[in-house]
């Protein structure tokens, strides 16, 4: 299991996570950011492909996912893990990225 795209520093995590959130519904100042950044469409298909099939399978997510209440719904990807950490946005954030650090580092 890999996920490269968010350990080569290419792209911001929150990036990733939030350009992941909904391709389909991505507001203007989503695609403008997109767009400012360079991040290609099918990137945007492989992030979201990466959120819906193969972090669901990861380790952590099978060690982690009870823990949520409500549960997360892995079919909404990460707009429902995004929505387990309260607070102010740039902590909520902070928190989530930290729960992903174990995927974006090499042993």
């Amino acid at each position: 299991m890999s996920v490269r795209f968010l350990g080569r520093r290419v792209y911001l995590g929150l990036i990733v996570v939030l350009m992941s959130v909904r391709r389909t519904t991505l507001s203007a100042a989503a695609l403008q950011t997109m767009q400012t950044l360079g991040v290609p469409e099918r990137t945007i298909s492989r992030w979201r492909h990466w959120w819906l099939q193969l972090f669901p399978a990861t380790t952590l997510w099978q060690a982690s996912c009870a823990r949520f209440m409500p549960p997360v719904h892995t079919s909404h990807l990460p707009t429902s893990l995004i929505e387990r950490f309260t607070g102010v946005a740039a902590d909520s954030a902070l928190h989530l990225l930290t729960f992903l650090t174990p995927l974006t580092v090499r042993p």
